[in-house]
């Protein structure tokens, strides 16, 4: 099954199967049998659902600005050259958490929780691209649900500029289910080495949007964050942006030198020193949590990509 969708920015007029320069076309296609979906923009590969024969579903890979690969290709491919072969649970770009209930869906192993999705992925067209629709059951080692949640990811295009919007609603069952306070976690991407602060082959600079750099951006509230490194080509990037209408925005930040990118705004213990349990959150059966991010893989560093105004005018969206 494959979808095409296609926005006009000048006419905002939706068409399927056609293309305008300043927009350009998005499709996506199910493969049931391999238990992906592929998103390409322009008939290219900008990246894959991989929502079966893993412990979590995850998007890998991403493919960015002239055609650079935007996170780590171990352990999912043969490593590239000067990657890290390390934490084998950063696959692409992903959503969990390392204390749900107690169960630890941050790691991966016979003793962790896994994230099984439900059915296969509904693939609609809207106006800003493709979004992949998906169901999950978060489970423990012994199969019990501990609760489920509802995923929305969309892909586009802004001129060479891609994004994903990532919107995950968590729903408890019968009973609360705690979200422990932990730094292993939660809305997170492994990048590649270019993109590292440090290690063989690493070139890249992190940014918060409150003005924190390098090793500082750890653990800090920040509206966004930027990984941008100059390759042959010029500046690339990627940033990701916390909704304003988020638990506890601005959100704190689990980013690594080593190219750990993750938005987690449970680890207050680890990240302010504040007390054990500080970053606890009860999701109560009559409230899911809805949490929003977007992914933006640009071309320029942040100045240069105008992330302060680009984070502002996607935040307005409610």
């Amino acid at each position: 099954m494959k979808v095409s969708a296609c926005r006009s920015a000048a006419l905002g007029v939706f068409l399927t199967g056609w293309a305008w320069a300043e927009s350009p076309a998005v499709t996506a296609r199910l493969d049931a049998a391999a238990q992906t979906v592929r998103v390409e923009i322009e008939g290219s590969l900008f990246t894959e659902l991989i929502y079966g024969g893993q412990a979590k579903p995850v998007l890998f890979p991403i493919v960015g600005p002239g055609g650079v690969a935007m996170v780590r290709q171990w352990p999912l491919r043969p490593a590239a050259p000067d990657e890290e072969q390390d934490h084998p649970h950063h696959k692409g770009m992903w959503f969990t958490h390392g204390s749900v209930d107690g169960v630890d869906f941050w790691k991966e192993g016979p003793d962790a929780g896994r994230i099984a999705v439900q059915g296969v992925p509904k693939i609609v067209p809207v106006a800003e691209g493709v979004m992949l629709q998906t169901r999950e059951s978060w489970q423990k080692p012994d199969g019990a649900v501990v609760l489920t949640s509802a995923t929305e990811i969309t892909c586009g295009a802004e001129g060479e500029d891609r994004f994903i919007d990532y919107a995950i609603t968590l729903m408890a069952g019968e009973r609360p289910v705690v979200f422990g306070d932990t730094k292993e976690g939660s809305m997170g991407l492994r990048t590649s080495a270019w993109l590292n602060l440090k290690g063989a082959g690493a070139r890249g600079q992190a940014l918060t949007s409150e003005g924190k750099t390098g090793l500082e951006v750890w653990g800090t509230a920040a509206k966004w964050i930027d990984y941008s490194a100059v390759l042959d080509g010029g500046a690339v990037g990627v940033a990701c942006f916390d909704h304003p209408d988020n638990l506890r925005h601005p959100t704190t930040w689990h980013a690594r030198d080593y190219g750990l990118v993750a938005a987690n705004p449970f680890g207050l213990h680890d990240f302010q020193k504040k007390p054990k349990g500080a970053g606890d959150y009860v999701l109560k059966p009559e409230a899911p949590l809805r949490l929003r991010y977007r992914w933006l893989f640009h071309r320029g560093d942040a100045g240069a990509a105008r992330l302060g105004e680009r984070w502002k005018a996607w935040a307005g969206r409610r």
